[in-house]
């Protein structure tokens, strides 16, 4: 037997590392299980580096567009190489943070793969074979999840992809079908259309990025067609034929069915929880759909053993997991915290123009029975907005007319994925729409937008 621990989180994503490091601060003994780099697929196959890779994108658009601005710039080419290796080493560069942080809250890494087989016990098994057992009062599933995979759509790492191929790609490909408009579905559509692949965005729900609130989702689609992207909505991808140079995909349309010669297909429909050989039967763990039951401080039906992030029912979201983390470890320690409102988490999609959002789209608040104030300011009224040459998109907020609560919010535009955390802080204080009115923002700012789509919805808006 070897050492024991207060607390063993097994993975060290955004909710593992961020559990271990809150545990070692309010002095507990921790260990962090992780068989491949610190940060977990976050950090080293996730949002940093998708996002150095969005920068590189928006640069290269900032370039062609540079004329705008009363700059002459010629021949700019996209280096795509280049631009993978810089999201290699901004993700590397983070991975090797998390290992100071671990040496300055004196985390232990227990370097292999995780399994529980007994009460406050977890074997941890090497790249050799070599398993040892640990005890720990408290353990933290933090496993995470990967590409989920359609039955007809099987990644085979080459002709059909997940977004962990989609970021190392040796060549850029002339050409690119991408299945599934979420969050990563559309980032990646932005980035290999800007760097000039062709892209055909398939979903098979009436809308794009669906999740969003309708108005929004319209936006983004004529933005994205308006930039060369083909978007098939109501469509759904029946089979891939990879057995020639290019992959023939077959995509059921509300006109029929239609066959597309394309080099890559990116699978972006979802995320797959890994539950998968960690010993979750051996201990009995209750289980809902794949993932993994808990109650409000992530605590399974055995008393040692709790699960955060990607594994347990809730948004697929790095910032949700960290949460969670905090939430849980504190609980462990004998704090008293509150549990997660989930009804109040901001979501982020980082395509251009970025999307952000958080509570209700106006249509669930209808059908959860409010009565409602819906104000929208457009960033072509905005001064900020147009200097910066980014007019495009808006602000949407919903408030409920009865009480004046701040039911939710829903930006398209220029860097709204900043913006959206004034929203989620003023509906966790529960700030009216009338307070956010007389709340002074700085000018010019796109920010201001927040303040006049509060106003517009009380018939109070200036610049409009």
């Amino acid at each position: 037997m070897a050492a024991k621990y207060d607390l063993i989180v097994i993975g060290s994503g955004p909710g593992g590392y961020v559990a271990a490091i809150r545990a070692s601060q309010l002095g507990l003994k921790v260990g962090v299980v992780e068989r491949a780099e610190l940060g977990g697929i976050c950090l080293n196959w996730g949002c940093i580096p998708t996002k150095a890779l969005l920068k590189s994108a928006q640069v290269f658009e900032y370039i062609n567009h540079a004329a705008d601005y009363g700059i002459q710039v010629k021949d700019a080419k996209a280096d795509f190489s280049a631009m993978v290796n810089r999201s290699r080493g901004v993700a590397e560069g983070m991975s090797k943070g998390i290992q100071f942080l671990f040496k300055k809250n004196k985390i232990d890494h227990l370097v292999g793969t995780g399994a529980l087989n007994a009460p406050k016990t977890v074997d941890v098994t090497d790249e050799k074979g070599v398993t040892t057992t640990y005890q720990a009062d408290h353990i933290i599933v933090a496993t995470g999840g990967r590409s989920r995979e359609l039955p007809g759509l099987p990644i085979d790492g080459t002709k059909i992809i997940g977004y962990r191929e989609a970021m190392v790609l040796s060549k850029q490909p002339k050409d690119m079908v991408i299945v599934g408009s979420g969050a990563i579905g559309s980032e990646f559509a932005y980035f290999y259309n800007a760097v000039g692949t062709k892209v055909t965005l398939v979903e098979y729900l009436d809308t794009i990025v669906p999740v969003e609130d309708v108005e929004v989702s319209k936006q983004l689609e004529r933005s994205f067609k308006k930039s060369g992207i083909i978007i098939k909505t109501k469509s759904e991808v029946t089979a891939v034929d990879t057995k020639g140079k290019r992959s023939k995909v077959h995509i059921k349309t509300a006109k029929g069915e239609e066959i597309i010669e394309t080099d890559v297909v990116l699978s972006a429909v979802g995320v797959a929880a890994n539950v998968e050989n960690i010993g979750l039967e051996k201990r009995g763990i209750a289980m809902d759909r794949g993932r993994i039951s808990v109650d409000d401080f992530y605590r399974t039906n055995q008393p040692d053993v709790y699960a955060i992030g990607d594994v347990i029912k809730g948004p697929w979201l790095a910032h949700v997991a960290s949460a969670e983390g905090i939430i849980c470890v504190e609980k462990i320690a004998g704090q008293n915290p509150e549990a997660l409102d989930y009804q109040n988490l901001p979501g982020c999609t980082y395509c251009s123009p970025e999307i952000a959002s958080v509570g209700y789209t106006e249509a669930a608040a209808i059908e959860a029975g409010y009565e409602i104030k819906v104000g929208k300011f457009p960033f072509s009224a905005s001064g900020k907005a147009s200097a910066a040459g980014s007019k495009e998109g808006f602000v949407k907020v919903i408030f409920d007319a009865k009480y004046g609560e701040w039911l939710g919010a829903h930006m398209i535009g220029a860097n709204v994925t900043e913006i959206i955390a004034e929203v989620v802080a003023a509906r966790k204080l529960e700030t009216t729409g009338h307070e956010i009115i007389k709340t002074v923002h700085p000018h010019p700012t796109m920010s201001e937008a927040v303040m006049e789509a509060a106003a517009a919805a009380y018939g109070e808006v200036i610049h409009l």
